[in-house]
């Protein structure tokens, strides 16, 4: 899961997917990482923090990091929040075969429509939005990967 601080949107769809991941028993590793170095080691957005606490899912644990190249030889599959994060993404891809790990991830509830989570860090009524919106994508996630 990547945005581009990793405190804000990432941080909530790695949490969202880590609990819906252990609710199918299933053994998946999943992360989270930001397109930018600013917030690196940082706990996520206070109020990532609430929201996810408020539909009963802990992040607390969680530490922003930057993405690197080589997360795209160690993970199958890689989530962008919004198009400059896919491009950013991309952009270290070396191989068709790593281009194709990155998607955006509104595509597995509305494919081709590339629609982005919107940021919420400027809006403080946008985190429950984002909450939902990510919810319903790693639901998509597990539905069409669990095998």
């Amino acid at each position: 899961m990547v945005c581009l601080g990793n405190i804000c949107r990432s941080p909530l769809a790695e949490g969202i997917l880590k609990r819906k991941v252990k609710m199918n028993n299933l053994d998946w590793q999943v992360d989270s990482a930001g397109t930018g170095g600013w917030h690196v080691g940082a706990l996520p957005d206070s109020r990532s923090i609430q929201v996810a606490r408020k539909n009963g899912i802990d992040i607390t644990d969680q530490r922003a990091r930057k993405f690197q190249t080589s997360d795209l030889d160690q993970f199958d599959l890689i989530f962008a929040m919004d198009s400059s994060n896919y491009q950013n993404i991309v952009r270290h891809s070396v191989s068709d075969d790593q281009k194709e790990k990155v998607q955006l991830i509104m595509n597995m509830v509305q494919p081709g429509m590339n629609e982005s989570v919107p940021d919420p860090y400027w809006d403080d009524n946008g985190f429950d939005q984002v909450f939902h919106m990510l919810e319903e994508a790693c639901d998509q996630v597990i539905e069409k990967f669990r095998g």
